[in-house]
């Protein structure tokens, strides 16, 4: 297949979660991308040495420091060889090093600037994370943290997904143009199914039916998606069940077996059942 993006030059100033996920995602699709990092580099880089070696594998890192002007004229040269430029810092902050979309625009009329922010503007200067994000729509189950990063990962594919858009805009018009990425509105729209009641304590997908639902193993715990009337069928059958299968009955069946081997049982008979990775 031929990389969409095989011509696109991206020139990214994000560091921590969203920016570097979302320029790998654009790396994949054949961009050259060269990340400019502060000094002290990038924080997931201690945090998740493994995670951020994989995310820059192929990715062109250069540290500058961009408060001296030294340090921002290596970063023009780069941005007038670019196509994009992804950020994530608060708008104010750019503002500062002279990076504000009018001066970027009227520098660079071809580069277009995915902003990934926290919250929205008038409020994109606001601080946030991911788990305030998660906590302000409804997200969270104190005092448990979540198992990943619901906003952050959002974002990221957000971003991907506005370079994309702002590329076509510009192959279409010839002018570069700015989008700006919320984390806080990419949780508030991946809680929609809880919104709805879908997810929602006692809704059909949580803990409303028994088909869909964890059950013990004799050792472990399995996932059951059974959440189709096909499924259900397929499943009862295979077990020679009659009649309504209830919660009760799920449960003693699951215990008769191990995880790993209801999983494999699951595969055989082409229903979504899966030992739960701890």
């Amino acid at each position: 297949m031929t990389l969409a993006l095989g011509d696109v030059r991206v020139v990214t100033l994000a560091t921590n979660v969203p920016g570097p996920v979302a320029v790998a995602r654009l790396r994949d699709l054949g961009a050259a991308v060269v990340k400019i990092e502060p000094p002290s580099g990038d924080l997931l880089a201690i945090a998740a040495p493994s995670w951020y070696a994989e995310l820059h594998e192929g990715v062109e890192v250069v540290r500058l420091d961009l408060k001296s002007e030294t340090g921002r004229a290596l970063l023009r040269v780069k941005l007038a060889a670019s196509d994009v430029l992804v950020t994530s810092s608060r708008p104010a902050a750019l503002a500062r090093l002279g990076l504000a979309w009018h001066e970027l625009h009227a520098a660079y009329p071809r580069l277009v600037q995915v902003a990934i922010v926290g919250r929205a503007s008038p409020h994109a200067d606001d601080a946030g994370h991911d788990l305030t994000y998660q906590g302000a729509a409804g997200l969270l189950t104190p005092p448990h943290l979540p198992r990943t990063l619901v906003a952050d990962l959002a974002g990221a594919e957000r971003a991907v997904s506005a370079t994309l858009a702002l590329l076509l805009a510009r192959g279409r018009h010839g002018e570069g143009q700015y989008a700006e990425v919320s984390l806080a509105a990419c949780a508030h729209d991946f809680a929609a199914p809880l919104r709805a009641g879908l997810t929602a304590p006692g809704g059909v997908l949580g803990g409303g039916s028994p088909q869909y639902a964890c059950y013990r193993a004799r050792d472990g715990w399995v996932a059951l998606g059974n959440v189709e009337p096909h499924f259900q069928h397929k499943f009862a059958q295979a077990l020679a069940l009659d009649g309504t299968v209830g919660r009760e009955r799920l449960a003693e069946l699951f215990a008769t077996r191990s995880a790993q081997e209801w999983e494999v049982w699951g595969a055989e008979h082409g229903l979504p059942v899966v030992a739960v990775v701890s």
